[in-house]
């Protein structure tokens, strides 16, 4: 009798520790895709997701919905803050058949689509300016309302009201710098058996709190020899902003993107 043929798995990052700086509750899902290839996983988080100071502005927006015609979410985080609020309003699915909703990347998408709503436009790019161009010609004189972070970018409520566009900018959550990961990944980088060899950002946001938790410690050698991974164009700006290489760029700037990138640098 033959031998069964031996499966064999392929484990490109076997040998290689990766940073990963999300949110804690949102790390599994890169976390986990790359411990499948092999990798050993350090997760200290660089954000913090937190409910905003007062949430009078969106529930006012949220009971209005009828008056909009355009809604735009940039992350799932929006999704689920707008969704909470929405069932602590005690409002229907109906109130959203009237309005056509554009969401920044599939995983906005796909958390939308997956409290029942229907999505009707996903830009090319995953980035703000993908969604001006859009939407641009389609909100001259519309009602739309932009739901997102505290801080974020201008580039959407600028260019569209420049469109012609009358646009409610809502506040449904904030981030925050997680002060429990400022020993913790100082003491990675300097731990030679702690130390990463790859540290993936996922956002601006997780470039600014890096170098903050780094702070004064922070020594040019710190960081010699640990590539730093981004996700997309915009938090690749930021990294070069505050010095730090883009040794790593994601194609398609999505966490899958940013994983086969990772993979095509390190075995390349």
């Amino acid at each position: 009798m033959k031998d069964k043929p031996k499966i064999t798995i392929k484990r490109p990052l076997t040998g290689v520790c990766v940073l990963v700086g999300r949110a804690r509750h949102q790390a599994g899902s890169l976390s986990g895709e790359l411990r499948k290839l092999g990798a050993q996983v350090l997760e200290i988080p660089f954000i913090e997701i937190r409910k905003p100071r007062s949430f009078r502005l969106l529930d006012s927006s949220l009971n209005n919905l009828g008056s909009y015609d355009w809604l735009i979410l940039t992350s799932v985080n929006g999704v689920e803050a707008m969704w909470e609020r929405f069932l602590k309003l005690r409002l229907q699915k109906k109130e959203m058949s009237n309005i056509s909703i554009a969401a920044i990347g599939p995983a906005t998408k796909k958390a939308i689509e997956q409290r029942g709503w229907k999505v009707n436009v996903v830009p090319k790019e995953y980035v703000a300016e993908s969604v001006v161009r859009s939407l641009s010609r389609r909100v001259k004189g519309k009602r739309v309302l932009l739901v997102r972070a505290k801080i974020a970018r201008d580039v959407i409520p600028r260019e569209l009201r420049k469109a012609g566009a009358h646009i409610d900018v809502v506040e449904a959550y904030e981030t925050v710098v997680p002060q429990s990961s400022r020993r913790k990944l100082q003491a990675a980088l300097k731990n030679p058996d702690q130390r990463p060899n790859v540290v993936t950002f996922t956002s601006s946001s997780t470039v600014k709190n890096f170098m903050e938790l780094l702070g004064k410690s922070r020594t040019p050698k710190m960081l010699d020899g640990v590539k730093m991974a981004s996700i997309g164009p915009v938090t690749s700006a930021t990294l070069r902003e505050f010095g730090l290489p883009v040794d790593i760029a994601a194609r398609e700037f999505t966490v899958p993107g940013l994983i086969t990138a990772i993979v095509d640098v390190i075995t390349s």
